[in-house]
């Protein structure tokens, strides 16, 4: 049963004289516990259309339905809630909170959540032990290497087990080691979770992991393969 329905999804940008558009008419279904990513040359929608999947940016026509709710039917209060309780981002830039440790930073959207002390103390301890970072639980994003950085961001997203994670270019910053470590770890939550992995990547590492490549060009799938 498809988690995410995408139907004749569209986004066009009129900010010049010539129209751009950036997702033009994408139909695509995503299942429970995928591992997918979006691949395809700079500028061919990629980002666009995983944001509109997260409801970050609005779509200009077709619709996005994820387990049943279509994010376009959200008021803006509603599709912040929708988006807190369902879905975990992880960014190419982490977006860590510089004046909190790693702890605090994972605990945030369980805070946010309403998450009682208790529960968020233990999600955290599971996910940090999983992912390597026990050590480095009390240090702040400054005292940490990128690719720790980006272990802390893996773990926020999944701190409060979102259905879906979407991931923008998260291995872009980081060395081969780095990459190739937390690539088998997001694949072994994902295994262990069944969360949806949705990536948006150039980087050929993520796309030897993925069980299925969409092709993206000039805002359109090219190819939908399965592994």
């Amino acid at each position: 049963m498809g988690i995410i329905k995408i139907s004749d999804l569209k986004k066009t940008y009129n900010e010049t004289t010539i129209p751009v558009h950036a997702v033009n008419g994408i139909d695509l279904e995503f299942e429970e516990g995928e591992f997918a990513a979006l691949v395809g040359p700079s500028g061919c929608g990629k980002t666009t259309f995983l944001n509109m999947l997260g409801g970050l940016e609005q779509a200009t026509g077709g619709s996005v339905e994820i387990a049943g709710t279509d994010l376009s039917n959200l008021k803006p209060a509603e599709l912040t809630e929708f988006r807190l309780k369902n879905i975990g981002f992880v960014f190419q830039a982490y977006n860590l909170i510089p004046v909190l440790n790693a702890k605090e930073n994972i605990e945030f959207i369980m805070q946010l959540q309403g998450h009682s002390g208790v529960d968020s103390e233990a999600r955290v301890d599971e996910l940090i032990e999983i992912l390597g970072i026990a050590d480095q639980k009390l240090k702040r994003p400054s005292e940490m290497s990128g690719g720790q950085q980006q272990r802390v961001a893996v773990a926020r997203a999944l701190a409060s087990k979102p259905k879906f994670v979407l991931a923008d270019e998260p291995t872009a910053n980081l060395d081969s080691h780095s990459t190739e470590t937390l690539l088998d770890l997001m694949k072994k939550l994902n295994e262990k979770e069944n969360t949806t992995f949705i990536f948006a990547t150039h980087d050929e590492r993520v796309m030897r992991k993925a069980r299925r490549i969409i092709h993206m060009e000039d805002g359109k799938v090219l190819k939908d393969e399965r592994k």
